[in-house]
């Protein structure tokens, strides 16, 4: 009976044990981060799609998300990533990195 509760454990082992190969390789922790500097000249300008992938570009994050007025929006941190805020004229109010 031993031998029995004891040989389904044996067999799950060998999936266990290392490969000896590597995971995959870490991106640069620059690649593709944000930066705000210089994004406050933008503030009161009319959100469009055409601000959007050049606060983008100026920025150099890899995603933007848009953050309108009274949205509840997640505070997980992305370095990725821009938030840009408008009020209810559409117009910019903040455009931060996160």
């Amino acid at each position: 009976m031993r031998a029995i509760l004891v040989l389904p454990a044996l067999m799950i082992l060998p999936a266990c044990a290392a490969t000896g190969t590597q995971g995959p390789a870490t991106p640069s922790e620059t690649a593709g981060n944000c930066e705000a500097s210089g994004l406050d000249a933008y503030v009161g300008r009319k959100v469009t799609s055409k601000l959007g992938a050049e606060l983008l570009a100026k920025s150099g994050a890899r995603s933007l998300r848009w953050g309108a007025p009274g949205m509840a929006m997640t505070m997980d941190f992305r370095p990725d990533r821009l938030t840009v805020s408008y009020d209810e004229q559409m117009l910019l109010t903040s455009a931060r990195c996160g």
